[in-house]
């Protein structure tokens, strides 16, 4: 079993990336539905404001703090090569840091970029909200369940 230093960062690392599949799991399962019934210029005007407010110190820290704990992680177990555990340990941090981070940068801020630029009142935004909003919630699942998986494979890493 894994013990001592490396076992509190496992279990922080259990904590924030189940706190992130939290988070991202509200937003596929009724955030963005709600948003989505809105008229176009009232969604996309919350959803500009909803992505100004996730970047502030709460949430940025639990995600880029995870993402770090994974980094930490996977780096940690390459080095000490755990007789229990590797195979878990290694796949949460690739999880996270690729189904989680990856994706986020990839697939989700692009698009939220895009939608700042936009006037919520514009045409294009009317055009591009509906896009926007399949698009997103598609590939926030994907952020969903990987940092889910990421959390229950670091669970059964100090099981």
């Amino acid at each position: 079993m894994i013990d001592g230093p490396y076992f509190v960062l496992t279990v922080l690392g259990v904590l924030g990336t189940g706190l992130v599949a939290g988070v991202f799991c509200a937003f596929s399962t009724f955030v963005m539905r709600g948003l989505a019934a809105l008229p176009p210029a009232q969604g996309v005007a919350a959803m500009q404001a909803v992505n100004r407010a996730a970047v502030r110190p709460a949430f940025m820290a639990v995600f880029l703090g995870s993402t770090a704990l994974a980094v930490v992680i996977a780096v940690v177990t390459f080095v000490l090569w755990p007789d229990e555990g590797t195979v878990e340990l290694l796949l949460g941090s690739a999880l996270h840091l690729f189904g989680s981070f990856g994706v986020t940068m990839s697939a989700n801020v692009p698009r939220n970029d895009a939608l700042a630029r936009l006037d919520p009142g514009a045409p294009e935004a009317a055009a591009y909200w509906p896009r926007y909003v399949r698009e997103w919630t598609a590939w926030n699942h994907i952020r969903t369940v990987a940092s889910g998986a990421a959390a229950v494979s670091y669970l059964l890493a100090v099981a």
